[in-house]
């Protein structure tokens, strides 16, 4: 047993000066220190919640709510293999409503009609990130066969006639349209909806409110999530739309429990709360962390606008056994920097995980060149630690959570991003900042948020207890940070908003009368009449909905005006073909199609066109150098920029958003299909690796989208088609097996 130091945290130390940090920690923690360890083996039984849930799958909806690392996707794996085993069950669930409405028929038509045999044992299981699509996907795959398991995201299409479907929400809610438009059943048993607190998400929760509008009611719905403050609302709706009982399944005790800690500048470790981890009480800060606040001018753990040295710390947490962690910056640059700041002392003690750390490594890199090469991988066998952010690589990332997972890394410094549906805990998580960069400003974390990245305190079956810890800095609040550990997650929000792919592809199978009745089912209609909690949507989408259907009602006079819907609210054919660009900017895109803009036997140009309608940030392209282009780029860009002009203007003119078209995308996207080497490319960006990578595959989901044109725009869909191969190659696409 390694020798540990404990004493009384009262020592302080000048603030100008960068700190010299020594390990040690309050006595009070002797105790709390000496329940770390492994836990002993045994066999696997399941907890009560998990076998309600298996239990209410079967005659009804279910919402399951439990700490992350509890065992939710367990609960999915039984709900899966209980539809597998038993595929000549028979439904018992009656449909919504009146079936003699015509909305109702159209939007559940398979609802009342006895399931099909060959159509029984389907599960669909969707997710909104990639990144956990892939690791479900390995999980499913593994626990079930291959054969058995398949996967579609954007980027990847596999099995697709699988017994099981991994794939992300907005895939999910493409294949309903595209039953309501045909009257086709949708060859699915049980719909699998993870992370289901992203129904607020600002950007992509419209996407879980449609799905759960859509969702035939023969089908359950099994909704599983860590961080739903008002559960019985979701239930209550989903009750009301769907005409059956949805049961809650809660759970408020992790199967690992968390201790939270103050790491004090000096090194020392002590308690950050009086009352350590209780959910759902108040949270009273420790008398030595308030201490610390009280301090006129209290010592920094880094000299102000530098970060720690992340290797003095790691020497801190080594000392007590609280390693491997996960440090959650602010910017993926601090995560970048946070590793030259780390050294080699700890994992030079071990030589053989050091071993083991470098013939993993090689073996996840396998042949490929750019890898090999990263920037990062020679400080990450020196060190073993890893920077982890969405700005490199997706295969990067893979070998970094792979590492991770596996033990062989001390630390991987993240943003807060990867707290979120990322499956690799640790025994601790250390905290720097308590705000949030939500892509335009820095805001508070909120408690579902702080509560996601402590999620990852704590492995279950490897710990008997995970830390969360938080240092003090510029960015660190302490005092929120405090609140926020035992704070209740907040309220699911409805982010119900029409869009123009919305509008089309519901005037596929609806009326505009059906459509509005169809509104009436929404989340958002729901929450309007619940006091106080739905000041909210009642803001935002009036206290009749009216809002929202004025907003429907102006996409569908610009349709009509544009020729894509006549005057009785019904497609034309222009409609029709653009009701399947499922992308962001469907009409500009439509419009340059219908308007021959778009190159039918280039694929090269086709690419860098397309990628300058999916691009997420604006660019100065006065700064390009204009003259060393091909000038079939730059005159086919402004050609198109020009005949989009009065197109464009329309839209601004009705009230609509309209996204900047620039060329350094567009210059990015040929050079790479070009086969200019992916380094090059990287540098001509300006862009960071993934940020490159993710406009890649974007390009390529929108080509996808136009290759399914092929009855009415032959050529155009022949194009896309050789155009997504001449962009969707390594190293932005690599298999590892």
């Amino acid at each position: 047993m390694k020798k540990r130091y404990y004493k009384n945290s009262k020592q302080t130390i000048r603030h100008n000066d960068f700190p010299h940090i020594k390990p040690a920690a309050d006595k009070e923690l002797k105790s709390v220190f000496s329940k770390i360890g492994i836990p002993g083996t045994s066999n696997f039984s399941p907890d009560r919640f998990q076998l309600q849930a298996i239990s209410a799958i079967g005659d009804s909806d279910c919402l399951v709510t439990a700490p992350t690392g509890s065992g939710k996707t367990w609960i999915a794996e039984e709900a899966a293999r209980k539809i597998i085993d038993n595929p000549q069950k028979k439904s018992t669930v009656t449909q919504a409503g009146n079936p003699e409405q015509p909305f109702s028929t159209i939007t559940n038509s398979e609802s009342n009609a006895e399931p099909k045999t060959e159509n029984r044992g389907k599960i669909w299981y969707a997710t909104p990130l990639k990144a956990l699509t892939n690791s479900i996907y390995m999980r499913f795959a593994h626990i079930f066969g291959k054969d058995k398991v398949g996967i579609l995201t954007g980027d990847t299409k596999e099995n697709a006639d699988a017994t099981i479907i991994i794939g992300t929400t907005e895939i999910l809610r493409n294949q309903l349209y595209d039953a309501m438009f045909t009257g086709e059943n949708l060859k699915c048993d049980l719909v699998i909806l993870d992370e289901a607190h992203y129904l607020g998400d600002t950007e992509r929760g419209v996407v879980w409110e449609e799905i759960i509008i859509y969702l035939p009611v023969r089908i359950p719905l099994l909704m599983l999530s860590a961080t739903i403050g008002n559960p019985e609302h979701l239930s209550g709706w989903l009750e009301t739309i769907r005409g059956r009982e949805c049961k809650i399944i809660q759970e408020n005790k992790r199967p690992v429990p968390l201790f939270p800690l103050f790491l004090h500048p000096s090194g020392t470790l002590q308690p950050l709360l009086k009352n350590g981890f209780q959910p759902g009480k108040k949270a009273l800060m420790h008398k030595t962390t308030l201490d610390f606040l009280k301090l006129e001018s209290p010592p920094q753990i880094a000299p102000t606008g530098r970060l720690p040295r992340f290797s003095d710390i790691l020497r801190v947490l080594k000392k007590f056994d609280l390693l491997p962690a996960i440090f959650f910056l602010k910017s993926r640059a601090d995560c970048d920097h946070a590793i030259r700041l780390c050294n080699s002392e700890l994992i030079s003690k071990e030589p053989d995980r050091q071993d083991a750390l470098f013939r993993r490594m090689a073996e996840l890199i396998g042949e490929n060149g750019h890898l090999s090469r990263h920037l990062q991988r020679e400080q990450v066998e020196k060190t073993a630690t890893a920077s982890h952010h969405s700005g490199h690589l997706p295969a990067w990332k893979v070998v970094v959570e792979t590492l991770m997972s596996e033990g062989l890394l001390d630390a991987m410094f993240a943003t807060s991003t990867v707290a979120a549906g990322v499956n690799f805990p640790a025994r601790s998580v250390v905290i720097l900042n308590s705000d949030r960069f939500n892509g335009k400003d820095f805001l508070p974390l909120t408690a579902s948020e702080f509560q996601q990245m402590t999620g990852r305190a704590g492995r279950r079956g490897m710990d008997n207890i995970g830390f969360a810890i938080v240092t003090p800095g510029k960015f660190m609040d302490i005092r929120h940070a405090s609140r926020m550990v035992s704070a209740p997650p907040a309220d699911v929000q409805s982010q119900l908003r029409i869009d123009f792919s919305m509008v089309l592809n519901l005037l596929l199978s609806h009326t505009p009368e059906q459509i509005r009745e169809l509104l009436k089912k929404s989340f958002a209609s729901y929450m309007l009449n619940k006091g106080s909690r739905g000041k909210y949507a009642r803001k935002l989408y009036g206290r009749e909905l009216e809002f929202l259907w004025d907003d429907f009602l102006a996409h569908l006079s610009f349709l009509k005006d544009e020729g894509f819907v006549t005057d009785d609210g019904q497609l034309t054919e222009d409609g029709i073909w653009a009701s399947k660009l499922r992308i962001d900017s469907p009409l500009m895109v439509a419009h340059c199609i219908r308007e021959g803009l778009l190159p039918r036997r280039d694929p090269m140009l086709l690419c860098a066109f397309m990628a300058s309608f999916v691009n997420e940030k604006e660019f100065d392209d006065s700064l390009l150098p204009l003259k060393l282009l091909p000038r079939k780029l730059t005159q086919g860009f402004s050609k198109l920029k020009k005949e989009l002009r009065p197109f464009t203007s329309r839209m601004i003119r009705n009230g609509f958003h309209v996204p900047g078209i620039y060329l350094q995308p567009a210059a990015t996207m040929l050079s790479w299909a070009q086969d200019e080497p992916w380094e090059n490319a990287v540098k001509r960006s300006s862009m960071a690796e993934g940020d490159l990578a993710r406009l890649v595959l974007r390009t390529g989901e929108n080509l996808r989208q136009l290759s399914g044109l092929r009855q009415t725009f032959p050529d155009i869909a022949k194009n896309s088609e050789e155009a997504c191969e001449l962009i969707l190659k390594e190293p932005v696409v690599i298999s590892f097996v």
